[in-house]
């Protein structure tokens, strides 16, 4: 593929939509786990787009504000037609009543502003209207409900959630029906919301975030299923697992935002060593696998470094045998109906050949 062109693409859900099968996840240019310098962070943006990554995807929540700010002051540059542009909402930003102790925790970094759920109509309209600016653009493809997961509520969710069903989803297909955004999606961390809060509105794709894994396909004979069967679009937002599928097995390794447990540490070794036999890398594998699954239309790993971005795009274009696939379902090791990728059909990715 030459270099500027726009690469194959798959249509989510019903909509003019259409995701490469390889994207860019921005939360680490919040300052996830550690700060990113900005030059390090137009750097990483700059790899991705010199190897063909024409699919970003962002959050308010991410560095309070920043990865927004330096996606988009990247982006500025280039032409609004050749990329495609998600964000969420949930959540808006304001200043904190004390800008001097205000804790920005859990980012490294990110920006001194207060996130302030809200899953109402004018509370998505705020998100959405300060995300245009934040990103510097006139067009968002496509806005996700974001982190509407129980767990992160308390004794809010219920209201949050009743906000979101009876108001907030109005803001959403009024600016579908405008024009002004190609597609609705919602963000789920959990399993469980993928059938008990997903189901409670029209959605035209999801983004998962830890439940469709090389590590966990626990979701696919309901949630999964019921994504294909309903012609719902799914981008495996975590393909990494939050990390230990990157960097392998380890003491800092991480497993759904925490250090992986003893379990998950020894599962991950006996998934690398069969690649080890058939010289198949274990990035390779855990950005391919999730994008044979017929639902999922992309797969958007984050990096906070040029070299990160850019073995992603090699790791995504390596041929696997498929002799390896075997191999893991005859160990157990992925699940037996999981669909692989075939060493014939070469997944087509957004980077350049």
């Amino acid at each position: 593929m030459e270099q500027g062109s726009l690469p194959p693409t798959r249509q989510v859900g019903k909509t003019s939509l259409r995701l490469p099968a390889l994207g860019f996840g921005a939360a680490h240019l919040g300052g996830m786990y550690r700060r990113v310098p900005g030059e390090e962070a137009r750097a990483t943006l700059d790899a991705g787009w010199t190897g063909g990554v024409r699919y970003f995807d962002t959050a308010p929540f991410y560095g309070n504000g920043l990865s927004e700010h330096r996606t988009g002051s990247y982006l500025i540059d280039k032409d609004r037609r050749d990329f495609v542009l998600t964000t969420k909402v949930g959540r808006y930003l304001r200043r904190p009543a004390d800008p001097d102790t205000f804790d920005r925790a859990p980012w490294g970094g990110g920006l001194n502003f207060e996130c302030v759920f809200d899953y109402s109509y004018d509370g998505f309209m705020r998100s959405y209207e300060q995300s245009l600016q934040r990103l510097a653009t006139d067009r968002i493809d496509a806005l996700l409900v974001h982190d509407l997961d129980a767990g992160a509520h308390g004794d809010q969710f219920e209201k949050r959630l009743n906000d979101m069903t009876t108001s907030g989803i109005k803001a959403l297909e009024e600016l579908k029906r405008a024009g002004d955004i190609r597609a609705i999606g919602m963000g789920i961390n959990i399993a469980a919301s993928l059938d008990n809060i997903a189901t409670l509105v029209d959605l035209d794709f999801i983004v998962l975030a830890m439940p469709y894994t090389l590590l966990d396909q626990g979701v696919l004979h309901d949630g999964l299923a019921r994504c294909l069967r309903d012609n719902i679009g799914v981008v495996v937002g975590a393909p990494f697992a939050s990390g230990i599928l990157a960097t392998g097995p380890g003491p800092d390794a991480r497993y759904g935002y925490v250090v992986a447990s003893d379990a998950i540490q020894d599962k991950v070794r006996r998934i690398q060593a069969v690649g080890d036999a058939h010289g198949v890398t274990l990035q390779s594998a855990a950005l391919q696998f999730p994008v044979a699954h017929p639902a999922v239309v992309s797969v958007i790993p984050g990096a906070a470094r040029p070299s990160e971005i850019s073995n992603n795009i090699a790791s995504m274009q390596a041929v696997i045998p498929d002799a390896y696939w075997s191999d893991l379902k005859n160990e157990g090791l992925i699940h037996i109906d999981a669909p692989v990728p075939q060493a014939a059909g070469r997944i087509q990715t957004n980077a350049m050949a």
